[in-house]
């Protein structure tokens, strides 16, 4: 007489569990991810026959669950470029300032105007940044516009909004912390799942064995 059993608890209750750690540990993670088997009792074997799934319903699962995991570690690896482009990312302009020439226009300035080199100082100008597009306007505009820098200074050294860190770009380092978090969550999220699917595809491999004998 053939039993379905969807329960570790389930089939201990039903046959005497032989001492098989591995394939004990495979049911076991079988059953917790929603699995059922069919089996029937056979004489003095010491597992019952495994009639449902079959070797190729098996091969079928093994197969979509290799499929998942493949996607799943292209995602971790499109996360673990987007962590260290968001990690190197004040280290990166560092470099490629030299290469661009509104950084040395701002050297010059600094070099020949002490006013102008003052109110940099007093504003944090992330020159650094002069290679990124998000930050080049305000780099050339603060350079070449007074009125513009004057208001910048005043609003950096009276707003309440710079009160505890009078930078410009502290708006800056806030993007990569937060682009780092949550790079680093979708990773942890990834990680747990690879792992899991990778528990699954080993308990169906050991379970194919049993559908073989």
């Amino acid at each position: 007489m053939s039993s379905i059993i969807s329960s570790w608890k389930a089939f201990e209750e039903k046959f005497k569990v032989p001492n098989d750690a591995k394939r004990i540990a495979a049911l076991k993670t079988y059953f917790h991810n929603g699995g059922v088997i069919n089996v029937v009792k056979t004489g003095h074997a010491k597992w019952p026959k495994l009639s449902y799934p079959s070797q190729h319903r098996i091969e079928e699962q093994i197969k979509e669950l290799e499929k998942l995991k493949a996607e799943l570690s292209k995602k971790e690896g499109e996360w673990k470029a987007k962590l260290s482009e968001a990690k190197s990312y004040h280290m990166r302009h560092q470099l490629l300032k030299f290469s661009d020439p509104l950084y040395w226009k701002h050297t010059a300035k600094a070099l020949s105007d002490k006013e102008y080199k003052g109110d940099a100082e007093k504003v944090g100008l992330p020159v650094h940044l002069s290679a990124d597009p998000k930050w080049k306007p305000m780099i050339k505009m603060f350079m070449e516009d007074m009125e513009y820098r004057k208001n910048l200074v005043e609003t950096v050294q009276t707003s309440i909004v710079y009160k505890k860190d009078k930078r410009v770009a502290k708006y800056a380092d806030v993007v990569q912390e937060f682009r780092s978090e949550i790079s680093s969550s979708k990773l942890d999220e990834l990680g747990g799942r690879i792992s899991s699917v990778g528990k699954q595809i080993a308990a169906l491999q050991e379970i194919r064995k049993w559908a073989g004998e």
